[in-house]
This record gives C-alpha cells, sequence and structure tokens, in this order.
C-alpha cells in the first residue's frame, strides 16, 4: 500500500514539474543552509584551535603587568631576569622547557636589500614552546648561548626577502652595528590569528641581543611549556607563588605580573564561535519551517484541485486511511527530496566556502543525517493536515465537486 502510495506521490511530482520545485524550494534553501553554516563555523573554530595550537603547545606566557595585550600596565612593573627564568626552570616540577623573551625592532641588510623585522633574544626552550621546526641547519649551541655570539636562526619571511633563492646557511646579516651568522631557517607557519606574520622573525641568543640591542638585562616575557598530561592551572599557581616570592610581594599585595594561559584562550575563542555556529544553524533552519508552510498550502491547493479524483476513489472501495497515508507519503516526498537536493548544494557551498575562507573543510555527518531527518518531519507535520482534510471529504460531494 506504501509503495502504490509512493508511486503515486512520483506520479504526481511529475506531472507538476514546475509547482513541485518551487515547493521544495524552500526545504533545499533550508537544508543547505543549515548544513553550510554548521559546516563552515566547524572549519572556523578548528582554525582558531590550530592557530592557536601554533603559538605553543600547553604554553603559558609569563609577563609583567596585571593584564595582557593591549593597554596592559607593564610600563611600572619590574621585568623578569635570567635568574627569574632559572628559578622556574629548577623549582617548578613538570615544565618541559622555559624560555626567556627579549625583543627589539631592527632593518636587517644582506647586500642591496633590506628588510624591517624583529629579533628576539632567547634560548633553544624558545623552539619548543613555540613548536617551531627547522627547515634547515641547526640551532644554538652551548657555547653560543653562553658567550652570546651572533648567531641567529631566520624565519621563512626573513629568508626570502633578503636572500630569495638563495641558501641561507653561513650568510650574514647586517643588524644595525654588527653583523649575524645565519646558522638555520624555520619551516614556515603563515599568519597568527592576530593578523601578524610569525615568520617574520630573526632569533638570537639572549645575552647577545641584551648586550648589542636592548643595552639591558631585561626579560619582558618568560614562555613556559607544560607536560602535556599536567594540569596548567597547577603550574599556574606554582609559578605564581615563586615569582610572588622572588619579587617579594606582601600577602597585600596584588600580583605585578600576568600569567596567561593559552589553553584558556582556546576555550574562549572555539566556546564563541561554537555559539555562533548554533546560532546560524538556528536562524537558517527557519526556513525549513517557511518551506513546511509552503508545502502545506500547495498541498490544500492539491487536495482542492483533485477533489473529483478523491470521490472516485473512495467510491469504489478506498479507505479513508488510504487516502490519507496518499496525501501524507506525496508530501513527504516532497520535503525528502528537497532535503536531498539541499545536502548537494551544501556539500558544494561547504567545500567552495572553506576554500575561500581558508578553513578546514569540517564536514558533520551527524548534521547532515539531522537536517535530512528533519526535512522528512516537516512534511509529515505539514502535509498531515492537507492529507486529513481529504481523507474526511464526503464522497457523494467529492463526486458532484466541478
Amino acid at each position: 500500500m506504501i509503495w502504490n502510495a509512493f508511486l503515486l506521490a512520483v506520479r504526481e511530482i511529475r506531472r507538476n514539474m514546475m509547482r513541485s520545485a518551487l515547493t521544495m524550494l524552500g526545504i533545499i534553501i533550508g537544508v543547505a543552509a543549515v548544513i553550510t553554516m554548521v559546516t563552515l563555523g566547524n572549519g572556523a573554530t578548528a582554525k582558531v584551535a590550530q592557530e592557536i595550537s601554533s603559538l605553543g603547545s600547553n604554553l603559558l606566557m609569563v609577563r609583567p603587568g596585571q593584564r595582557m595585550g593591549p593597554g596592559r600596565d607593564s610600563s611600572g612593573a619590574k621585568p623578569f631576569k635570567i635568574e627569574d627564568v632559572e628559578a622556574i626552570r629548577n623549582e617548578v616540577v613538570s615544565v618541559v622547557a622555559v624560555a626567556p623573551t627579549v625583543s627589539a625592532s631592527v632593518t636587517a641588510v644582506r647586500g642591496n636589500e633590506n628588510w624591517s623585522t624583529s629579533v628576539v633574544g632567547t634560548n633553544n626552550d624558545y623552539f619548543i614552546t613555540g613548536n617551531w621546526e627547522l627547515a634547515e641547519g641547526r640551532l644554538f649551541s652551548e657555547t653560543e648561548l653562553k658567550a652570546g655570539k651572533t648567531s641567529c636562526v631566520i624565519g621563512n619571511t626573513v629568508s626570502k626577502e633578503l636572500l630569495g633563492g638563495e641558501d641561507a646557511l653561513g650568510k650574514k646579516l647586517r643588524l644595525g652595528s654588527f653583523s649575524c651568522d645565519v646558522i638555520g631557517v624555520l619551516e614556515p607557519k603563515g599568519q597568527s590569528m592576530m593578523g601578524n606574520d610569525q615568520d617574520d622573525v630573526i632569533i638570537m641568543p639572549t645575552k647577545t641581543v641584551q648586550r648589542r640591542l636592548t643595552g639591558n638585562q631585561d626579560v619582558r616575557m618568560i614562555r613556559i611549556s607544560v607536560k602535556p598530561d599536567i594540569d596548567t592551572d597547577v603550574v599556574n599557581r606554582a609559578i605564581t607563588l615563586l615569582l610572588r616570592d622572588r619579587r617579594h610581594l606582601s600577602d597585600n599585595e596584588k600580583n605585578d605580573f600576568s600569567v596567561m594561559d593559552t589553553r584558556e584562550i582556546t576555550n574562549t575563542l572555539t566556546g564563541t564561535t561554537r555559539v555562533m555556529t548554533m546560532l546560524l544553524g538556528a536562524v537558517a533552519a527557519v526556513s525549513l519551517v517557511v518551506g513546511g508552510i509552503g508545502i502545506m498550502n500547495i498541498m490544500l491547493v492539491s487536495v482542492t484541485e483533485r477533489t473529483r479524483e478523491i470521490g472516485i476513489r473512495m467510491a469504489i472501495g478506498a479507505l479513508e486511511r488510504e487516502v490519507l497515508l496518499q496525501f501524507l507519503v506525496e508530501a513527504v516526498v516532497l520535503s525528502s527530496l528537497g532535503g536531498l537536493i539541499g545536502i548537494v548544494l551544501a556539500l558544494i557551498a561547504s567545500a567552495l566556502g572553506s576554500m575561500l575562507m581558508g578553513i578546514p573543510y569540517m564536514l558533520d555527518y551527524g548534521i547532515i543525517s539531522l537536517a535530512f531527518v528533519f526535512s522528512a518531519m516537516v512534511g509529515v507535520v505539514f502535509g498531515y493536515f492537507p492529507a486529513r482534510n481529504a481523507a474526511r471529504l464526503n464522497p457523494i460531494d467529492a463526486l458532484r465537486h466541478e
């Protein structure tokens, strides 16, 4: 009986192709919009998490001042010293790497080429905390770090701008009043989530930058990488207690430094993008309801147009439930077909959107299944009322209908 009802529904849809297509349009748009929005939202969430992870894994960043970011009050806060870095490395358990960071802006010169970039003074732990890999060359030796040699590891952007396609190893770059020997080139990372080029950097030993560029022994930031299986909150508290003691802060004094956990940033930003994804998906789902109303409207028109047909079927023995099933199946076939077309369009739109936006293509099969089931349910819900009206027609009155 259901198969016959399905065949009748297909025949009726083919008989009025234009009307059927326009009826399905609301469902098509709704399903395509929901799947596309959720897919792009998931891709954006993954992109945010990926960019934050590029800063470093299980990373804590310690700076002078009570706030991070723009407007932070670090100008009056006492900077850190190398001794603070060594204290954290020796006294705080569960840390993988501790890297001091001293930075300065310079103009690097090679032959006739020059490039404005930033120099970071640090140690080899910096490459661990920042998940940096070498494309070629080596890291600093202990002698270079202790003596403050003018050796440098350069980012991909600096290598391209100053050296072009040349082999960078062994070349000299002029930085102000001194030259540095290139001993390594970093694998490219691209832009950070703030839009900064992470590859536009020159890395040198801490003592070299302090002596030749900053002119002091200050450390403006400490980067700390924590073991993967350790709760960073525990390490955060241990670092806070240690630095408070080293900076001689009393119990009633606030911290004059900040400890930022990149995991918290990840959770906050990914949580925000997930909420936005859900909101966009909910807004897109409204068009499914609109499409359902369209189906109800067309089915009511169809019942009116086929009143005489209904009367003939009932007069020759069709039961009320069979007439109900016929129109209900027709509504479900319309909405389900619209759902399938919407899924195909969503896959194409999601792939194009991900490519244009530069985000991962994160297809969610769960939301595809849910959207299709919801489209079929729209057909059931909005097709039931017209089907019930058809089933309740009086056969005699239906036969008299012109």
